[in-house]
């Protein structure tokens, strides 16, 4: 017996909501890898380490918020809460392999695509291993045609992203390459979903179908089990917005201390209270901002 799925179930908040959380998890996590790019002290591990959870974070917030408006009609539905978990894992560490890949190797061509598969594929990996989370009167189908390009959206817009991020500079190509990172989770995750059927175990249980959840997607699940990313998504912010030189519009795009280099000028030293630069993630001498000319010139 088959049963009748509606990814839906609340109309298009979930949608819209999800989407932004992707976009959201995105731009931080790849303002953390851009960031530390041209870090090539012992701080680079920490951006990266960040923005790898970011992301990481993002994509599975972002799946089981749509997972929210997810119900089958007649059944309750259930979520295993270790696989639950495993999957969040499982994104953070596929994600890193790529993101870190990208911090050590620089923003080739050839590192973008084998990251841009591997976050790609980390997106997958997390719906996939979420959708086996679920427990129901039933078992789920995929259509395998649908599968697959549901993971060929997510390699071929999370490729985009990176690629994006890292090789152009300024808040529009910033913004596109969070909203490209969006489309990878997002599009993704429906796409994915498309290719779901259910194959109920015999007639409906009226006493499954009316449990604690009746026929809805059991929000009180999933909700509390979203705090904690959710959480770390708000903080990974704070941290991203309050790096001095993200305020300061400098950062790893500014060009005026290589200008300064070349032409040999040093600049007078302020006489009091030199302005701090110091980020979480920054050595020690690159917060000191100074600058050395050779003596007798």
């Amino acid at each position: 017996m088959q049963g009748t799925v509606d990814g839906f179930g609340y109309g298009m908040v979930t949608p819209v909501v999800s989407y932004l959380v992707a976009c959201l998890g995105g731009a931080l996590g790849l303002r953390c890898v851009v960031r530390s790019l041209n870090n090539q002290q012992s701080r680079k591990p920490g951006w990266l380490a960040l923005g790898a959870v970011t992301i990481g974070c993002g994509i599975w917030t972002m799946h089981f918020v749509a997972m929210v408006g997810f119900r089958i009609q007649g059944i309750q539905i259930d979520y295993d809460t270790r696989l639950t978990a495993l999957s969040l894992v499982v994104a953070i560490v596929v994600v890193g392999i790529g993101v870190f890949a990208v911090g050590y190797r620089g923003a080739t061509n050839a590192t973008l695509t084998a990251a841009g598969i591997f976050t790609g594929l980390g997106v997958a990996a997390m719906h996939y291993l979420g959708m086996a989370a679920i427990h129901l009167n039933g078992s789920l189908e995929y259509d395998s045609l649908t599968v697959g390009a549901s993971v060929l959206i997510a390699v071929a817009a999370a490729i985009a992203a990176l690629w994006a991020a890292a090789s152009y500079r300024g808040f529009p190509a910033a913004l596109g390459a969070s909203l490209l990172m969006g489309v990878a989770l997002t599009g993704m995750h429906y796409t994915g979903m498309a290719a779901v059927g259910v194959r109920l175990r015999g007639a409906t249980d009226a006493s499954y179908s009316t449990g604690m959840y009746g026929n809805a997607s059991p929000p009180s699940i999933l909700l509390p089990m979203l705090i904690g990313p959710v959480v770390f998504l708000i903080l990974a912010g704070v941290v991203v917005m309050f790096d001095p030189q993200l305020v300061l519009g400098d950062g790893d795009w500014s060009r005026t201390t290589p200008r300064r280099r070349r032409t040999g000028i040093a600049l007078p030293e302020r006489p009091t209270h030199p302005p701090r630069t110091d980020s979480l993630f920054e050595p020690r001498d690159q917060r000191t901002g100074r600058h050395t000319t050779p003596r007798g010139r």
